[in-house]
Parts: C-alpha cells; structure tokens; sequence
C-alpha cells in the first residue's frame, strides 16, 4: 500500500481531521484559515455527522439530529474570519415564541423570547410572581457571563489558562455558582410551583445528564434561550453544516468521504499519520472529532488509553420517530414539550435503571412550520424525541414499541385526537443506531455525563498528554456537547495547535 505524504505550502504541518461533523468541519475550517493544509476522513457518505438531513416518502424532509440553534454568532464568526458577510451565506431567525410547554395537569404555557414577556405568561398561567422569574432568569445570565470565557473558550487543562484575567471574573463568581447543590435543588428553592420547577429541570437534558444529580451551576444554560436566543436557520440545521462545508472547500479543504479511518499512526510519542483501507497518509497533526472511547479503543490500539477519563458515566441517548403527519396542528410550534407526570421517576429510569419510563416526556420539533417545503400543504414533518439511556445491550426492540405505544397516546390525548391513523410515513432511530451511524460511544449524545460538580474537569481534554499531534473535538471532550460546545472545542483545537 503506497504511503501519500500530504504537505503544507507553508512551514505548518498538514492536518488530518477525523469525521466531518460540525466540530470537524469547524477545526478544518480553522486550520485551514491558519495556512494548514486540511483533510476530512469522513466514514459516511455526506458530512454533518448527527446534523444530517434525509427525506421519507410522501414529500417530508428531516433534520435527523439537533433542532435547537442556539449562539449562532460562533457560526458567523467562522464566516467573518475567512473575510465573508455571514448573511450572504447563512441566515437564520430569532424565534418568538421558543417553546411551547404542555404539563400533566393539562396547563399550557408558551415561553416568549422577552424575558419579560415570559415571566408574565409563567405569572397568569401558573401563578407565580413575574419578578421571581426575572430574578432567575438575571442570575442566569450572572453567572454565564462571569463564566463563559473561561470554562467554554479556553482549555481547562492548561496552566496559561488559570493566569488569565478572566479566571478572576470566574473566581469571583464561584460562590453563586452552587458547586455543592443540584439543579433541582437550586430550582425548588428558586420556585415553588413544581411545574416552573419541571420546566428549569429540563435544560439538564441540554447536556444529556439528571437534573437532580447535575450541579446548579448548569441553571445558566437557561440564559442561551431566554438571554441571548433561540434560533432557526434558513432551510433547517443542516444548512448550518452545509454553509460551513461549502466555505471549507473555497479555502481548500478536501473531505475524503465513505474512507473511515482505520488507525492513527505513530511513531514513539509522535502521531505520524492515517491509516485507511485506501491508503496509509502522512500527517504531522492529527485531529479526532470522532468520540474520545472509540478514537482510543479503535485508532490507538497500540497507546495506553486514560481509563479512568474514558470510564465517566455516558450521558443519555434519545429514542428518535420521524413521523409525516396529515394534518397540520396550529396549536403547535417548531418547538413542543409534553412534559410527565413524574419526572424525578423519569430521570431514575433513564440513569439508573437504564431503561425508559412509562411516561416519558415527549419533545416534537416540526421544522414545516418554519421551511413550509418540508411536508406537504396540510401535512407536517415530526421529529418526536424522547430521552433515553445509552446503548448497553437493552431490549431496544420491545423498548421502541412500548415508548411508541405510549408517545403516541400521550401527545393525541394532550392535542385531543388520535394520531396513529395520520401517520403517512415513519422513521426511527435509536441509541444502536445513533451508535452505529456517529461512532458515539453507546449512542451517548454528549459523552460523558455532567452529574458531577466536577464533570467539566473530568471530560478529556482536547490534546493528547502522551502524544504530540495529536487533538480533539466534538461532543466527548470538551466543553461539551451540542452545536455551540462542538464550535467552541474546535476554537479551543485551533488555538492549541501552534
């Protein structure tokens, strides 16, 4: 098998990237702006990783993974950087409203962009005080901004960070942070209406973790919607991958695609190269947006692996129906929750019985009611996701019609009909095949767990200690998962490759 030696036209080494989801796609992009000469080993056949798109008969177009856009000036930054006007590429709108919320007890409430706004719907519909929202809601924002620069933009497992002048800001903030007590701890105290309290409790799911083991601290992610913004990009969330792909090929990157990479090479402490079934490549930096357990276990067969990082507790994995629907519901919006009756029992289900309760809560994203293109006049596209454990050898079979049996009898009781009879299509796709398709280990959406004050610390960071060239992004190191932290651990690659 000839060796390929891909070189730089400049003194900086040539860099592989390993799968093209949004973290890899934005460490080439990156590295590319920086003079790197870029390649994307990519094992699918398109890029995007979970935010890819596909489309159901019948005239129904999905975003198979992530729905929620949040800070989207991490993806105008990239654009801005490589001298582009972000809006003569990708566009996106602020929603208004954001969410709409269905309890058990048949409450209704809509979560409205103004914060003020909101605080006096959370005050007619559930009798709770508008200030006490407001103050919430600002204490959020509080801690985020005195955090954000230090734990999201730089490597934790630095020194050079902790000599930072933002570290002071972080420092100052600690003691309102509440290290020592939990989400749900933070927000029973804040409120006392247990529905508020639900509705706070589910930003935990954010990061795939339990909002009553996971710290208070993580009671700021409620200021990304409500603070800075929920957001809906023109054609849907793939076109986030598909803008920043096409700028990626304009600077010349090239993705190599359905070439999945069989092993990182090395030679002593220095990472060498790829190995694929095409080809062996020579690169003098290697970058892994696949997850931290799969890179080690799969491409470093050789390299003693950090066990005690690879063996924190996955977060949780989503049980996925895409459903073409004939009838369009205008009490629904781009974002609904039907939330359980019982949600401390949802959670116990899902982390320690690794199983999916009775009475899941539902999510149902319907990306029609914004891009009417994506089902047909009358019709609408569902995207219902309920959260789940991750892969460990479950009876995802009998599992999958149990929580269908009951998603479906609880979302037609709630809109008052029966939905089974408008289903014109249906896709499902579940932790094996989330597993299967990402290469996340178990299906784990966001790697490890937060479910630990000391969860950021304890994520892998995002270079090697033992191997020079070698780095990583994506959801499994940090700062975490979801679209903005897969961004920012591509920032954070960049700036530590010299």
């Amino acid at each position: 098998m000839a060796r390929k030696s891909k070189t730089s036209s400049s003194l900086k080494p040539a860099v592989a990237v390993i799968g093209a989801g949004i973290a890899g796609i934005a460490a080439a992009l990156r590295l590319a702006l920086k003079g790197h000469a870029v390649t994307v080993f990519e094992a699918q056949d398109t890029f995007g990783g979970k935010m890819y798109q596909f489309d159901l008969p019948g005239g129904y177009r999905f975003d198979a993974g992530p729905s929620l856009f949040t800070l989207p000036a991490l993806v105008d930054e990239l654009f801005q950087l490589a001298g582009r006007t972000p809006q003569d590429h990708f566009r996106y709108e602020r929603l208004d409203p954001i969410t709409q919320y269905f309890f058990a007890d048949g409450t209704r409430l809509t979560a409205w962009a103004d914060e003020e706004k909101f605080a006096q719907e959370v005050e007619a519909k559930l009798d709770v005080p508008a200030a006490g929202v407001t103050k919430f809601l600002q204490r959020s924002s509080q801690a985020y901004q005195a955090t954000e620069s230090t734990f999201l933009h730089k490597s934790l497992h630095k020194a050079q960070t902790y000599l930072s002048k933002d570290v002071l800001g972080a420092l100052a903030a600690l003691p309102s942070l509440g290290l020592t007590g939990t989400m749900h701890q933070r927000h029973a105290k804040a409120f006392t209406d247990p529905r508020l309290v639900q509705l706070f409790d589910r930003f935990a799911t954010y990061n795939g973790s339990d909002p009553y083991q996971a710290p208070a601290t993580l009671s700021l992610i409620p200021h990304l919607e409500h603070g800075i913004g929920a957001f809906y990009p023109e054609g849907g969330i793939h076109s986030i991958a598909r803008s920043l792909v096409e700028l990626a090929e304009e600077l010349g990157v090239e993705f190599r695609y359905n070439e999945p990479v069989e092993e990182i090479l090395t030679a002593g402490s220095q990472v060498t190269g790829v190995r694929t079934a095409q080809d062996i490549y020579d690169f003098g930096v290697v970058v892994s947006n696949m997850d931290v357990v799969p890179t080690y276990r799969r491409l470093l067969p050789t390299q003693p692996a950090p066990e005690r990082t690879l063996g924190q507790p996955r977060s949780s994995s989503a049980l996925i129906f895409y459903w073409g629907v004939a009838r369009s519901f205008p009490e629904l919006d781009l974002h609904n929750i039907f939330f359980s009756q019982d949600y401390r029992r949802e959670f116990q289900a899902i982390f320690e019985e690794k199983t999916v309760t009775d009475d899941p809560t539902v999510y149902v994203n319907i990306t029609a009611k914004k891009t009417t293109t994506d089902a047909p006049a009358g019709h609408e596209n569902w995207f219902v996701m309920v959260n789940v454990p991750h892969n460990q050898g479950q009876d995802w079979d009998a599992l999958i019609q149990k929580t269908r049996r009951a998603v479906l009898d609880k979302v037609g009781r709630t809109l008052g009909v029966e939905l089974e009879p408008l289903l014109r299509a249906e896709q499902v796709w579940d932790p094996r095949g989330i597993e299967q398709r990402t290469s996340s280990f178990g299906g784990a959406l966001y790697g490890s767990s937060s479910n630990n004050p000391l969860a950021a610390f304890l994520r892998h960071p995002n270079f090697s200690g033992k191997l020079h060239g070698l780095y990583f992004c994506g959801g499994s190191v940090h700062p975490g998962g979801g679209i903005p932290l897969s961004l920012l651990s591509a920032k954070i690659v960049a700036d530590l490759i010299k």
